[in-house]
């Protein structure tokens, strides 16, 4: 089930919010363990964010017997989230079809100001697993 999050997700900390068709939020609280070097959240904490929502916002649109799994993903960061922080997510859909859907996330700090917008491509697949 879509709402079910795969184990990477839970040791991120990841944390759905809310999920509709054409949007889903989730957060996730910047710890020590997901900061660069320079004590904010690492690019790769912030792309696992946005990847994962991603893949949640496609699977609640597909019908059964069908998956996904990411083949294109864009980011562009914009400010950093510090350590203590919380980052919200929120993807909203750019294109849902039958083979892709293409999905736009924000990421937010706590003062609301964008710090990456990440724009994804999800391909639809069989999945007999």
């Amino acid at each position: 089930m879509a709402f079910d999050q795969p184990a990477f997700a839970r040791l991120l900390g990841f944390k759905l919010i809310s999920v509709a068709p054409d949007e889903v939020v989730a957060e996730m609280a910047v710890t020590p363990e997901l900061a660069n070097r320079n004590g904010v959240m690492h690019g790769g904490a912030i792309m696992a964010l946005a990847d994962n929502l991603g893949g949640t916002a496609t699977m609640i649109n597909l019908p059964l017997g069908k998956t996904t799994t990411t083949v294109e993903s864009k980011t562009n960061f914009l400010r950093p989230i510090r350590i203590g922080d919380t980052a919200t997510a929120r993807a909203v859909p750019l294109h849902k079809g039958r083979t892709t859907m293409v999905w736009q996330t924000t990421i937010t700090r706590p003062d609301g100001k964008a710090a990456a917008v990440v724009t994804q491509t999800q391909l639809v697949i069989e999945w007999n697993g």
